[in-house]
């Protein structure tokens, strides 16, 4: 039992959730925090995040929030030296803020939508899809680099999606491209930063119960259109994403780099 707990062992480590008052980046900062990291959760959100880091100081975990918007690189570059300031170092960054731009084109029915069809879509969408699920990634890694080579590395975990992967028309246009992206932006960040020990990967969840869409998969009829696509019969709860955080973040994923890894319960296989 020694072993396996130095294995997956985050004692101390300064950890920066990004998005992390609810849903996946949640479940990040309460299994990093649960372990023994100091985690700070970046955060729009700040009555959610005050209540989020209530809970959890009250179990005795060290966790604190700063009330960021990841599209304002400014105040993201001085949320980063804040919490190097506090905790001396950043070890652990798990980038993970990002929206669904939505509608899609097509209703989870089947049905066609003309207000997510593309001569509808106002720029203005399209350009917040972008910057909030690509740009926000960049300026997270930036600054979790400019804080990790100078301590000799570290760990950045990204959120994107299977919807990288595939075409999903119920998904706002911008979201795939842009995760899309990501995935390209991780592997090129994995091949530049190796050589500092920085290790980059990328999860990429298939649906899960978020507040994502406005938390559309807590409605009954669109969760069973995703469930009808699971190889188990069911969706994503939160804590299912917290042992793959936990693996990538410690000793036991010290080969994982560049990797993009599903973890969708099979949707993948039947959506493909």
């Amino acid at each position: 039992m020694a072993a396996l707990e130095k294995m997956f062992d985050v004692r101390g480590k300064s950890v920066i959730v990004t998005g992390g008052a609810s849903g996946i980046g949640r479940a990040y900062a309460e299994i990093m925090a649960e372990h023994g990291a100091r985690v700070c959760i970046f955060d729009i959100d700040a009555e959610g995040s005050a209540r989020l880091v209530s809970e959890m100081t009250a179990k005795g975990w060290d966790v604190w929030s700063q009330t960021v918007d990841v599209s304002d690189r400014p105040a993201m570059a001085a949320a980063f030296d804040a919490v190097a300031a506090k905790h001396d170092r950043i070890d652990t960054v798990f980038a993970n803020a990002g929206i669904d731009p939505g509608p899609g084109f097509n209703t989870v029915t089947g049905e066609r939508y003309p207000g997510g069809a593309i001569e509808n879509i106002p720029d203005e969408q399209w350009d917040r899809g972008i910057e909030l699920n690509l740009n926000s990634v960049y300026t997270t890694v930036k600054n979790a680099v400019r804080h990790m080579k100078p301590n000799g590395g570290g760990e950045i975990i990204v959120t994107s999606s299977i919807a990288s992967l595939i075409n999903e028309s119920i998904v706002g246009t911008s979201y795939m491209p842009a995760k899309a992206a990501v995935n390209h932006f991780v592997r090129h960040m994995a091949m530049e930063l190796g050589a500092y020990g920085i290790r980059v990967n990328a999860i990429l969840p298939g649906p899960f119960i978020t507040n994502i869409a406005g938390g559309r998969l807590r409605n009954k009829a669109d969760r069973a259109a995703f469930e009808s696509q699971s190889l188990i019969g069911r969706i994503g709860d939160i804590e299912d994403i917290k042992g793959l955080a936990l693996l990538l973040a410690s000793p036991a994923g010290s080969f994982f780099t560049g990797s993009l890894i599903v973890i969708d319960g099979g949707s993948l296989t039947r959506m493909t």
